[in-house]
């Protein structure tokens, strides 16, 4: 599944109010500021900072 572009350029981490990355192989839109990966499920994001997990250091690298 593919995100559209448009949508993720005006969507913003509600924690960090910055921008968001789409991650394709795990459907997930990430926030560095923060390091959370909010899911998206059915196409819909799921921006609710309990919903959202935590990127680990081993991710990251």
């Amino acid at each position: 599944m593919n995100f559209d572009k448009k949508l993720l350029e005006i969507l913003a981490c509600p924690v960090a109010k910055g921008k968001l990355e789409y991650d394709a192989e795990k459907n997930e839109l990430i926030s560095q500021a923060v390091n959370l990966a909010y899911p998206i499920l059915e196409g819909i994001p799921v921006l609710i900072e309990d919903e959202a997990r935590v990127i680990t250091l081993a991710e990251k690298e």
